[in-house]
This record gives structure tokens, C-alpha cells and sequence, in this order.
């Protein structure tokens, strides 16, 4: 029996196994789908888990119940390509005839001094649910403080602005103003949303470095920035497996591949979502796009045929305001208000029904 082995179940694994087994596969072709955990976790909105306006439950979905598929936990430690085998702690190794990688990613620290000590992150199931807890525990009035005016970190502030509105809350940012990487209008509309609810917006921050409830910016060395609970979104790298492998990889660390998804090197290793070199951001959309991608050229190789793939095209990118209002790029024209966030539900609602 040749065996597809798919580290990680994210976007861009899940959507691996579900084509393949919908589409139908070699009978003599199986697949393991390696994860720490018994379920997918939508992480596009483990925002909401942070701010604890959902629980974990709405968050996961179940991986595929199908006999060609075997689900194995546990913690990847290394990845031998030579001998096509993964290794996991305290377990055997598994031997692949094809792997993927789609191990996701971690956050990224810039080299600030305590950031990953004095900060909490939301880039994991487990990661979002313990910043959950130290933001519910913080007392009334309190301050929270979230370094990175993004996508993720506008998410943050406003749902949880929704969830506790008796917390102060600000947002630091390198740049002059949040989503700075946006258009002007729409950066304008989430920056009158925070004046109206509260949520301050400092720009041009420059970390130095964190101590426990202190934030120190290399612009204003002489006044600090006193915080009870400090939420990381600035910036995402590999997970830390791919940064010890020694492969080509583009500015931001991720894996370089050839136009079918492939490690140039070793063209059965396949490398989808945030570890790979893609000509767009990282993405749950872009991961899911490229998981349908790399099915078929699988289904190519198994077929004796030569793959033809197009273009990946992106639909565009959508924000939450808190439950009621939004913002979106669709085609480059900003959307603003209640029909991008209706927009985003529906999208979610879809995506669990589909992956589940």
C-alpha cells in the first residue's frame, strides 16, 4: 500500500484529504493526516475564541470518517527526506511515499527582547484559549494592549471591545495607522469604528523590548507603555521545523516550490499554506486554494498524466468589526459596514459545513 502522509490538518491539509477522497483515489493509495489535535480549528476566527464571544466547540471541525483515511497525533519533530520518513515524539516513524508539509506557522518576534515571554499569541487552538483566560481575568478597567495593527490585530481589538467594554484597550503599530497595507478609505472607516467604541490607536511604535506589563518604544525611550495583558500580532514566520531545514526559502522563510507545489529538490513533498512561497499573503483562503491545487496534481501522478493547473485567484479579503459591522477588499473596492461581516458569516458557515 503507497501512502500520501499530510502534516498538519489546516486549511490546506484538510482541503488535500477532502478533494482526494471525494474525487477517489488509487486502491492502493491510503492517507495519514498528522495533527496534534482530533479536529480541525478555524483559525481565520480564533480571534473570537481570544475575546471569548465563541467557544472552542464552534471552532473545530471534524476531520473526514473514511476508511482510506488514517488520522495519527502527536508532535512532529523532524522530517527525513532521503529515507521519506517522519518522525514523532515518543512514536515510530511513518514512512510516506508522498508527503505534504502544511504545519502552519508561528509568530514572528522581530529579535524584540521579551517579546515571546511577556507577550500572548493567538496563532494556535491552544495559544487563542490561554490568551482567552488571561484577557477574561483581566480586572475592570484594565489595559490591554495589542502590538500589530493588521488584519488580526483590528479583529482582536473589536471583538473584544464587543466582549468587554469595561477594558481600556489600545493598538500599537509600526506603521502611521492600522491596516496601513489597505486602501485609504477603508483604513478611515476602522479607524472612525475604534474613535466611536474607545479603542485607541498609537502609530509609529517602535518595540525595543517587553517586561512583565511594560512596553518600551524606541521613539519615546523616557515614557513606557504600561499594559495588564499584551496580545502579539505583528508578524508570522514558519513553523520552527521548516526554519531548521536547510531548503531554499524566499525573504519571509517559507519553503520554495516549483509551479506544481513542489520542493524542487524532492518532487514527491509537497508544501501548502503558510511554509510554502506563494505570491500572495498567507491565508486560509490561498491555503485551501492550494490544497485543491495539489489534489490534482496528485491525482495527475497517479493517473500517469501531466498536471495543468491555473492560476490561483483569490476572492478577496474580509475583516470583522465586532459582530455587526465589517470591511473587505473585493477586486481592489473597498466594502464597508454590516454587508462585508454578513458576507464573512456566510463564508464561515460554508466552510464548516463543507470541511465537516
Amino acid at each position: 500500500m503507497r501512502k500520501l502522509v499530510i502534516l498538519g490538518g489546516g486549511y490546506g491539509g484538510a482541503a488535500i484529504a477532502n478533494e482526494l477522497l471525494e474525487s477517489g483515489m488509487p486502491h492502493d493509495v491510503s492517507i495519514v493526516l498528522v495533527d496534534r489535535m482530533p479536529f480541525q480549528g478555524l483559525k481565520t476566527e480564533y480571534y473570537a475564541l481570544a475575546a471569548g464571544t465563541v467557544s472552542d466547540l464552534d471552532l473545530r471541525v471534524k476531520f473526514p470518517v473514511d476508511p482510506r483515511l488514517k488520522l495519527a497525533y502527536g508532535e512532529i519533530t523532524d522530517i527525513d527526506m532521503e529515507n521519506q520518513a517522519v518522525m514523532l515524539e515518543n512514536q515510530d516513524p511513518i514512512i510516506y511515499d508522498w508527503l505534504v508539509i502544511g504545519l502552519g506557522c508561528t509568530d514572528r518576534y522581530h529579535g524584540i527582547e521579551g517579546a515571546q515571554q511577556y507577550s500572548t499569541s493567538i496563532q494556535t487552538f491552544s495559544a487563542a484559549r490561554k490568551t482567552y483566560a488571561l484577557l477574561n481575568d483581566v480586572k475592570p478597567y484594565g489595559q490591554v494592549t495589542i502590538v500589530g495593527g493588521g488584519l488580526s490585530g483590528v479583529e482582536v481589538a473589536s471583538e473584544l471591545r464587543e466582549s468587554r467594554p469595561d477594558l481600556n484597550i489600545r493598538i500599537l503599530d509600526r506603521g502611521p495607522r492600522v491596516l496601513s497595507a489597505f486602501p485609504g478609505k477603508l483604513q478611515d472607516f476602522v479607524a472612525e469604528w475604534f474613535t466611536e467604541h474607545q479603542v485607541e490607536m498609537r502609530g509609529h511604535v517602535s518595540l525595543t523590548r517587553l517586561e512583565q506589563g511594560v512596553l518600551y518604544d524606541g521613539n519615546q525611550p523616557d515614557s513606557p507603555i504600561y499594559t495588564d495583558v499584551t496580545v502579539w500580532t505583528a508578524g508570522i514566520q514558519p513553523v520552527e521545523l521548516v526554519q531548521r531545514m536547510a531548503l531554499p526559502k524566499d525573504s519571509q522563510g517559507r519553503l520554495m516550490i516549483n509551479p506544481h507545489h513542489q520542493l524542487p529538490a524532492y518532487s514527491n513533498v509537497f508544501v501548502v499554506g503558510d511554509c510554502a512561497s506563494l505570491p500572495f499573503s498567507p491565508s486560509g483562503q490561498a491555503a485551501g486554494a492550494q490544497g485543491k491545487q495539489i489534489a490534482e496534481v496528485l491525482q495527475a501522478i497517479w493517473e500517469n498524466k501531466k498536471p495543468r493547473l491555473g492560476k490561483i485567484k483569490l476572492k478577496g479579503v474580509l475583516g470583522s468589526l465586532g459582530k455587526k459591522s465589517g470591511f473587505g477588499l473585493m477586486g481592489g473596492t473597498p466594502i464597508l459596514g454590516r454587508v462585508p461581516r454578513l458576507v464573512k458569516s456566510g463564508v464561515l458557515w460554508r466552510s464548516k459545513r463543507h470541511l465537516g
